[in-house]
């Protein structure tokens, strides 16, 4: 069952400006995200809840506008729009009834950036250790990871390239300060 005693008010972690030239570092606006739990087998049975797929590989990203990331065997980071926080929350808790999952918005927690354009991947790999390269880390793909020294959640949106970086938002100015700093590199300043 789903408990709220009073909702918070969001201040935003981050100002609303972009970066200039290319690759542009932005932050993205408010969303509703959810850290969802439940065994495999479950996400197997349903194959979507409240329009997030579930079915998805191990580090693979969903399109559209309820975005399912699964992380690990067990676990799904859901990101919709922050409007339809409550209606995801009773639609998750709808389609799994009584059966076993934990569901628990982090909208809150969590700062969602862009990093799209020329070099983007480079900037990201100034502090981020995996291959971004198209084949290896190719649209749709998705995963936790470091950069510098704050825990992010990347995923490939596009073959522009978009990358979103997921972080939590205590770390959000060094997140986004660090990105700055590696695209001066491209940006001639």
């Amino acid at each position: 069952m789903l408990e709220t005693i009073a909702r918070a008010t969001r201040a935003a972690a981050l100002t609303a400006s972009a970066s200039t030239g290319t690759p542009e570092i932005a932050p993205l606006p408010d969303a509703a995200r959810f850290a969802l739990r439940l065994r495999p087998a479950l996400a197997a049975e349903l194959g979507a809840v409240a329009g997030f797929p579930l079915d998805l590989a191990i580090n693979r990203a969903s399109p559209g506008p309820r975005r399912s990331i699964r992380l690990g065997p067990d676990e799904w980071l859901l990101i919709g729009d922050t409007a339809d926080a409550d209606a995801i929350a009773a639609e998750v808790a709808e389609a799994f009834g009584d059966r076993f999952h934990a569901l628990v918005e982090i909208s809150h927690r969590n700062v969602g950036l862009a990093v799209r354009g020329a070099n983007a991947a480079d900037v990201l790999n100034a502090g981020c250790p995996l291959d971004l390269s198209a084949a290896a880390f190719p649209s749709g793909f998705a995963t936790r990871t470091l950069l510098g020294k704050a825990e992010i959640v990347l995923i490939r949106e596009d073959d522009a390239p978009t990358y979103r970086v997921e972080c939590w938002r205590s770390f959000a100015p060094y997140v986004h300060g660090f990105l700055l700093e590696a695209a001066r590199d491209f940006h001639g300043d």
